[in-house]
């Protein structure tokens, strides 16, 4: 286990050293889904096509980037292998007190497995339902449903790696933040409560990071770190 985080935490400077360029798979997971059965699917395919880099990931890969890590998925669109297997796989990096923002998967379940160091995780299934929070120490994993907002919390000051497994091929993600304030203006206004919050709301939304972002204050001052690190 030692000694798999050690490798995991070299690749956190290594993904973005030198992306590597590749063309668009679409045509290649048309032909994979009309494809007559597996033997075909196999034919029309090479066997690197059956390998996924994670230490050196296309840029289609970073699913998700902020200023405190990344987030790499082996997926549908990036991966056209997956095609007809109902699985996708995700490595997280996050840097000290690194917070992967709320969201979900609209169309998987996530089984999230802690690689080192300890991580918070959070998770509310639907309306009415209680929050579930857990600490996890590396070598644990959660559970995550299908539709349930959550979100993934460093609590060291070291970086942590998780590796996300998921039940379907093409998971999707929603940022619950980001994507709140794409709605209309006035939505975003009445579902806050007060239309007298416009100046407010704006200046609310230009500070929303990316989903990868600086977590909690209390990480970031037992850590010796600001949100400008």
């Amino acid at each position: 286990m030692k000694a798999l985080a050690i490798i995991l935490l070299a690749a956190f400077e290594l993904v973005h050293s030198a992306p590597v360029v590749t063309p668009s798979k679409a045509a290649t997971v048309s032909e994979l889904i009309t494809a007559n059965g597996q033997a075909e699917r196999i034919k029309m395919l090479n066997d690197s096509d059956f390998v996924f880099d994670f230490f050196h990931p296309s840029p289609d890969a970073v699913s998700s980037s902020g200023p405190d890590g990344h987030v790499i998925a082996a997926k549908l669109d990036n991966f056209p292998v997956l095609v007809g297997e109902g699985i996708a796989m995700s490595v997280g990096y996050l840097g000290p007190c690194g917070l992967n923002t709320a969201h979900f998967h609209p169309r998987a379940t996530e089984f999230n497995f802690i690689v080192n160091g300890t991580a918070r995780a959070g998770m509310l299934q639907e309306n009415g339902v209680r929050l579930v929070l857990n600490d996890l120490s590396a070598g644990q994993a959660t559970i995550f449903p299908r539709g349930a907002i959550h979100f993934e919390q460093n609590l060291g000051c070291e970086p942590l790696i998780f590796v996300a497994a998921f039940s379907a091929e093409d998971p999707g993600t929603t940022s619950l933040a980001n994507n709140f304030f794409r709605l209309p203006s006035d939505v975003v206004l009445a579902t806050l409560g007060d239309y007298h919050l416009s100046q407010d709301v704006q200046e609310i939304e230009m500070e929303i990071p990316e989903s990868v972002a600086f977590g909690v204050q209390e990480c970031l001052q037992r850590c010796g770190l600001t949100r400008q690190s």
